[in-house]
């Protein structure tokens, strides 16, 4: 059997290098599968959709799995089962990446289950394969009948040096300040994401820009590869709802006035969903017992819609939102920290009725969270974990531990954060965000929350960071817009976008934006990207009401840490045969001590709750490293006194001669010590013999010379610098 021939194509990316994009020889059995290579990186993506919907089904089941197989890096999981097991962090944050632009893509009544499987293959370090994933993700559904709204494609953003670039290898990656992920279809972005060194606006705007033309041309080579594949060209039937329109029109008739006027009067949460879902009652109550039982399901679906537009079309004309508030107004904010007595750093950050409980903990680098995946291997000194249980918005439902969404969450606010720790903090540091209330941008409420822990615990944080969620409500028929700063989770689910914003007083630090509608320009954004830099400052300037800036040092039940440099050859002398010296002396020190190789140079980590046992642990790996060096100073101790002079302890086991000439100017007869006496001397080097030498008398001010006599004629000149003693 031959194998069949593969149809592919081709483009290249602003840096010459060349994507192809192929299909027709793997997984043949699904809907739609293409290979995507650039360089050694491969992902393979597959898409399946069933023919019907699932009955009761009224939203679109689709679900997106990336994982990374090891193999294509040709390494071995490190964990116990040595396979692939539970999705990581960064392969959650990889499917969300490509769920945000693919979901919104799809028809609104498409309601069949659709699975989009996205596996790393091959890896080549110098291609990322994250920024692949869309592509391929995209171009799997294209090729099929599948009823989709695309194609679409994402692609990373970096600046490095002034210059903007696309999909960067690790390496390069490093040295961006920069880093944003943009998907889009060819006349729209729908996604932004990533983290910044405290840009412009204006400077963001450019990038999504740059971006977007690159993306222009990844959709265009999907396009041609989908118009050689007959199947793509008709796209399947469906039927996965069915309406009646004279409920339809009753539903509007009867309950849009009573919901425009329960939208128009402030109210907290609680007693608007109240509200509103008495307006439904209200309706259905005029029909009997059985035919409730047919009308109900229509009703609730436009009853839906009547909300949404109620809502939009107040704050379109009248600028009235659903808490009274105008467009600008950012919710009444109170903060508190050193809330938690046994936490290292705690505040609380409320923002209306969303409210964030944050925690730091300070550890040593054995705390550090090992992160090992195929393309990456390092510990991660700063993290963040987002938990957002049920009772934040009244709820009680199943507990199934961590969601896609809290890691996104949680990633967002740790990039927010993580430009801010300084290079040399010591410590590695855990932030834990529990979300007590949520209604509307408790990521945000995170970021806040953070900056004011961080401080709290005595980070030295280099610049507080704020954050806001920002909102837009649009009229494609009147060309208004409204953008909204500070939403409420009601303008989230009924808005057209929702825009996360955080940053210093002097830039962006990261962003998050889904758009959830076609053909959002760039102005619309730019005023949203300056509403937000209102918005945020404003947060920025309460929340540093409670506190100004970090704690001068961290608390005192809190691990003190300090950092050492030792020569590499001093490193086995420390930790000694089997680890016995460094584990008596963290056992007689109560300090945690580890070491790092890192070139010509051990670096020493010693952590404890009392300083004075740390600097103890520091005196004593100083007395085993110790190496004197050339014109330094020295207070030593006494040890043995001989006739010729005197033997000075300088450090444990380091002593060296003081001569009884070096002792002081004039000549003496006796060294004038005894054993123990302390004296200052300074080291002058080394004898012939390797032996070290030592003097007290140049620290003392040397007498002036004597005035000679004229020589005699016939006396011979005396040799430069003698000077006759006072014994003389």
């Amino acid at each position: 059997m031959n194998a069949p021939e593969a149809i592919i194509e081709k483009f290249q990316l602003k840096d010459g290098r060349e994507v192809s994009i192929e299909t027709g020889r793997l997984a043949k059995q699904a809907n739609g599968s293409v290979v995507v290579k650039c360089g050694g990186t491969m992902l393979l993506a597959t898409v399946v959709a069933n023919k019907d919907a699932n009955p009761g089904v009224d939203f679109l089941p689709l679900t997106v799995d990336y994982r990374e197989k090891f193999y294509a890096g040709g390494k071995i999981p490190g964990n116990f089962f040595r396979r692939e097991t539970k999705p990581s962090d960064d392969e959650v944050l990889t499917m969300r990446l490509v769920d945000r632009v693919l979901r919104p893509l799809f028809p609104e009544d498409f309601h069949a289950e659709v699975q989009v499987m996205i596996s790393l293959i091959s890896y080549d370090k110098e291609v990322m394969p994250e920024a692949l994933a869309g592509l391929a993700a995209s171009a799997a559904i294209a090729i099929t009948d599948i009823p989709f709204n695309g194609p679409m494609s994402e692609v990373r953003v970096v600046r490095i040096d002034g210059q903007l670039s696309i999909n960067p290898s690790i390496e390069n990656l490093k040295k961006a300040d920069l880093d944003i992920m943009v998907g889009a279809t060819k006349d729209s972005i729908v996604m932004v994401e990533g983290e910044m060194k405290e840009i412009s606006e204006a400077e963001m705007l450019e990038a999504i820009k740059y971006a977007h033309e690159e993306i222009k041309v990844q959709i265009e080579a999907q396009e041609r590869l989908a118009a050689r594949i007959p199947a793509s060209q008709t796209k399947r039937e469906y039927c996965h709802e069915t309406h009646n329109e004279e409920i339809r029109e009753k539903v509007w008739a009867e309950c849009y006035d009573k919901v425009y006027n329960v939208a128009k009067t402030p109210s907290a949460k609680e007693e608007r969903h109240e509200k509103f879902a008495a307006v439904l009652e209200e309706f259905l109550s005029q029909y009997s017992e059985e035919e409730r039982a047919d009308v109900e399901p229509f009703a609730k679906i436009y009853y839906h819609d009547v909300e949404k537009e109620a809502m939009r079309q107040m704050i379109l004309n009248e600028g009235i939102r659903l808490d009274g508030r105008d467009p600008k107004t950012i919710r009444p904010i109170w903060s508190e920290i050193d809330y938690l007595p046994g936490a290292h750093g705690s505040a609380i950050f409320t923002r209306g009725e969303t409210q964030s409980l944050t925690a730091v903990t300070l550890g040593s680098v054995k705390d550090a969270n090992m992160v090992d995946s195929v393309a990456i291997n390092y510990d991660e000194k700063f993290f963040l974990h987002y938990n957002f249980p049920p009772f934040s918005t009244g709820e009680a439902r199943p507990l199934r531990g961590t969601s896609r969404r809290e890691v996104g969450h949680g990633n967002l606010a740790q990039r927010a954060l993580a430009g801010m720790i300084p290079h040399e903090n010591p410590y590695t540091i855990r932030v834990v965000s529990d979300i007590l209330e949520s209604n509307g941008s408790s990521s945000m409420a995170t970021v806040c929350a953070g900056t004011l822990a961080l401080m709290d615990a005595g980070v030295q944080i280099t610049k507080p960071v704020s954050g806001i969620a920002m909102g837009l409500i649009t009229d494609p028929k009147s060309g208004k817009f409204t953008v909204l700063s500070d939403i409420l989770g009601d303008e989230d689910h009924l808005g057209d976008m929702d825009f996360k914003v955080t940053g210093s007083a002097d830039g962006i630090t990261a962003c998050q934006m889904d758009i959830k509608i076609q053909g959002l320009t760039m102005d619309i954004m730019e005023t949203a990207l300056n509403q937000a830099r209102e918005g945020r400052l404003h947060i920025l300037g309460e929340i540093l009401k409670t506190i100004d800036k970090p704690r001068a040092d961290v608390k005192p039940h809190a691990p003190k840490m300090e950092i050492l440099e030792i020569p590499k050859d001093f490193i086995g002398a420390v930790i000694g045969p089997g680890g016995k010296i460094i584990q008596q002396l963290q056992k007689d020190t109560d300090t945690v001590i580890s070491i790092e190789e890192m070139g010509e140079i051990g670096r020493i980590e010693i952590s404890g709750t009392d300083r004075e046992k740390i600097n103890a642990a520091i005196a004593r790996i100083n007395e085993i490293t110790f190496v004197p060096v050339v014109g330094t100073v020295y207070k030593g101790k006494v040890v043995k006194v001989m006739d010729f002079g005197a033997f000075v302890a300088i450090a444990k086991g380091t002593e060296g001669l003081l001569h009884i000439s070096e002792i002081e100017w004039k000549r003496l007869d006796k060294v004038p010590y005894a054993e123990g006496d302390e004296v200052e001397v300074k080291f002058m080097g080394y004898d012939d013999r390797k032996k070290m030498r030592l003097s007290r008398k140049v620290l003392l001010p040397r007498p002036p010379r004597p005035e000679q006599k004229p020589r005699t004629e016939g006396e011979a000149p005396k040799p430069e610098g003698e000077q006759p003693t006072e014994q003389a």
